[in-house]
């Protein structure tokens, strides 16, 4: 039996640690090696961590990331590895490089450069044009790079007919609900397509907005998932697969045999013995079990969120958090989350009554805290307010009381936050989600004061589902019951102002996701004036959005690098 022996190390990098990123790699490749791995793999651009934007710019982060592959190369013997990061040749190329016997082989060039989304990559690099097949002692595997595979002939297609039996996929692929089920589909259709096995290996881990969330895959020449990785965590997976696989799929069923002679077919040949294994084979899949456990829509938002905001507040050197709890569904979520990604000791919920405050919200947030087992600070805001009212009274005088009284509440109370940030050094995370940041239903400097928000990506409906299913009993029974209130005033609620938001989140939807107008939602059966009246909401928000801290993208268009619309824009839709 002709096998080979994969290690995949499914890693969470440091965008720009360089160093640190260098030191996980070679941990990973002892350990590989230990396990007799043949080749070892590594994600895309795993040197510098995904996306390093501007840093690309600076010759000396290039070249340190160079340095660093030097460093690696001394240490590859009678393997071979693949690691992604850019490289400089004529332009700056998103590449992996191939190595063995302490030496770079070749590098491969990412072909097709996304631009859509949080992508921006034909802003730095310069796309491939070779797709190379190598072979290692009578082996042959290619290498492409994330989106690369998603195009159905350029590369994949040429390097299988070039003779490629293995195809490896190093990628960064950011994660938002439901991606990963058609990206499966995908995968296991180019596999059995081509006749390959396709190793495709994902990054993991939270990088500012966006969440990777792992669950690489090895896929037999027949569609079949042998391997999955982890979700959302690190994980190191050894797959040993049946070459002979391919060469029995392709006798049977040749699919590619007419797909012509390429030109431009090249095969490189790795100067390598593959040594033999003293270590018993092991399962097909690489692991004693395959059973595969399927996440819901909920499952994956909410460890989407806790691993988004567990990177975000470690990468960056943060100790604690800091919010506001209101007795609300969206701040007791929020806690939740906080309490999942960090742990109860570094999460502190601050409560920040006033004269408008329910005797039900006061008990539901000490309900939620005691649940949590986190600390709670109270501070009142009523003599602010008063002091407040006092000094504006000359210039407001003859003045009814509108938004603006309710707007200088909110904003005392992110003040206070802020207050405490500056103090202790915590880091305020945010409570507003993608239904009010969306129309605008949030005060500015008040409760959108903030370094990170954690459910700006998750509509008001998604959010009582997922912490509905995230709370356990943790969360207090009337907090899913209650009608939302922003308690700014007298008897107020969130539908004095907005639609139900069963009504408002589906105008949203069909409006940011699917790029709908007034005419279009209206044909969903949605009353014009409501529809009307949410789109001018939304128009108007655009210079709120701009200035809300960044957050977590869980859907396909976040409130963020996906949502770029002018200010100032007289465009009725």
């Amino acid at each position: 039996m002709r096998t080979l022996r994969l290690a995949l190390c499914q890693i969470n990098p440091v965008v720009g640690d360089i160093e640190g990123n260098l030191q996980k790699i070679l941990f990973y490749i002892d350990k590989a090696v230990a396990e007799q791995a043949e080749i070892i793999v590594f994600p895309e651009l795993a040197m510098t961590g995904y996306n390093p934007e501007d840093l690309l710019f600076y010759p000396a982060f290039i070249r340190k990331a160079e340095d660093a592959l030097d460093e690696i190369a001394k240490k590859v013997k009678d393997f071979v590895l693949v690691v992604g990061l850019p490289v400089k040749k004529d332009d700056l190329y998103n590449s992996a490089a191939i190595i063995s016997n302490q030496s770079v082989i070749d590098f491969y060039h990412k072909i097709y450069l996304p631009n859509y989304s949080v992508f921006d990559e034909m802003r730095y690099f310069k796309p491939g044009s070779r797709t190379p097949v190598y072979e290692y002692d009578g082996v042959f595997f290619a290498v492409n790079i994330c989106e690369d595979i998603f195009h159905p002939s350029l590369p994949g297609l040429i390097q299988a007919a070039t003779g490629a039996e293995l195809i490896i996929n190093i990628s960064a692929s950011p994660f938002y609900a439901g991606k990963y089920q058609r990206k499966t589909r995908m995968l296991t259709t180019r596999a059995y397509d081509m006749g390959v096995y396709v190793c495709y290996l994902n990054m993991v881990g939270g990088q500012d907005e966006t969440v990777f969330d792992g669950r690489s895959l090895v896929i037999s020449p027949s569609g079949e998932i042998l391997v999955r990785g982890k979700a959302f965590e690190e994980d190191f997976i050894v797959a040993e697969i049946d070459m002979e696989e391919v060469t029995r799929t392709r006798l049977r069923e040749p699919k590619i045999r007419w797909e012509g002679d390429f030109e431009d077919r090249e095969v490189i040949k790795i100067p390598l013995k593959r040594k033999k294994k003293t270590i018993p084979s092991l399962l097909k899949s690489g692991r004693k079990s395959i059973q595969i456990h399927e996440m819901t829509e909920e499952e994956e938002i909410f460890k989407a969120l806790t691993t988004g905001l567990r990177d975000y507040v470690t990468k960056n050197g943060f100790k604690r958090v800091c919010l506001g709890l209101s007795g609300g569904i969206d701040s007791s979520f929020v806690a939740l989350i906080a309490v999942e990604a960090l742990g109860r000791d570094r999460v502190t919920g601050v409560f920040m009554p006033s004269r408008y405050t329910s005797r039900e919200s006061r008990e539901d947030v000490y309900e939620l805290v005691k649940n949590l087992g986190i600390e709670l600070i109270e501070i009142s805001i009523d003599d602010l307010f008063d002091e407040y009212l006092k000094s504006l009274a000359d210039t407001f005088k003859d003045q009814p009381q509108d938004v603006t009284e309710e707007n200088i509440q909110s904003r005392i109370r992110g003040n206070i936050l802020m207050a405490l940030s500056n103090k202790f050094g915590w880091l305020v995370i945010t409570t507003g989600n993608k239904s009010e940041l969306s129309v605008g239903y949030a005060t500015l400097y008040g409760d959108m004061a903030g370094g990170y928000a954690v459910i700006k990506d998750v509509y008001k409906t998604q959010v009582y589902r997922v912490a509905k299913w995230a709370s356990l009993g943790r969360i207090p029974e009337r907090v899913f019951t209650k009608p939302p209130s922003a308690e700014l005033k007298p008897g107020q609620k969130d539908q004095d102002t907005l639609p139900p938001y069963e009504v408002l989140d589906k105008i949203l939807y069909l409006n940011i996701e699917k790029c709908m107008g007034e005419d279009e939602i209206v044909e969903y059966g949605l009353d014009r004036e409501t529809v009307k009246k949410v789109l001018n909401m939304v128009k108007r928000a655009e210079f709120k959005r701009r200035q809300a801290p960044l957050g977590i993208k869980v859907s396909p268009v976040s409130l963020g690098k996906d949502w770029r619309f002018p200010i100032t824009n007289k465009f009725g839709g």
